[in-house]
């Protein structure tokens, strides 16, 4: 069986920052994606009713971040590059896991910032294995980080 190697360009990978990625956050866009994940919560449709709350305007159900403004990362591009720089071939989705820290709502507009946070090698029944854990980290226009997005993937 082949063993897993954590080749000096993965490494160098680790921690580095891709271009930032704007993205806007716009009501017709809050609403048509709670609708597709069939979210009734009046926050994320009724502008009326969120302009009456404390928060004041509608907000994004968890997990929606709006839409990118500004081109830039590609995951397909990013597993190519990882797959270069010394990965195995086969990709399997591992996750998502998120931390929340300021509520998004219409009219932000968010700045993402990707980086690699991990990636771990070891040896499995498939044979070596290698798990990438991507961070994005949304900071909002007043400078707050309003969400913290780490996506894992499992390379085989």
């Amino acid at each position: 069986m082949a063993e897993f190697v954590l080749t000096e360009a993965l490494k160098q990978m680790i921690g580095r920052e891709e271009p930032l990625l704007i993205y806007k956050v716009e009501e017709g866009d809050i609403q048509r994606y709670a609708q597709a994940v069939a979210d009734s919560n009046p926050m994320y449709s009724d502008v009326e009713y969120a302009a009456r709350s404390s928060f004041g305007r509608l907000k994004a159900p968890p997990g929606f971040v709006g839409w990118p403004v500004t081109s830039g990362f590609d995951m397909f591009q990013f597993v190519e590059k990882l797959i270069a720089a010394g990965a195995p071939r086969g990709n399997l989705d591992g996750g998502m896991e998120y931390e929340f820290l300021a509520p998004i709502g219409a009219g932000d507009t968010l700045a993402a910032c990707i980086k690699i946070a991990s990636i771990v090698g070891k040896e499995t029944k498939l044979g070596p294995t290698m798990s990438t854990t991507v961070e994005i980290t949304y900071t909002n226009q007043r400078g707050a980080v309003a969400l913290i997005a780490r996506h894992t993937f499992l390379s085989f």
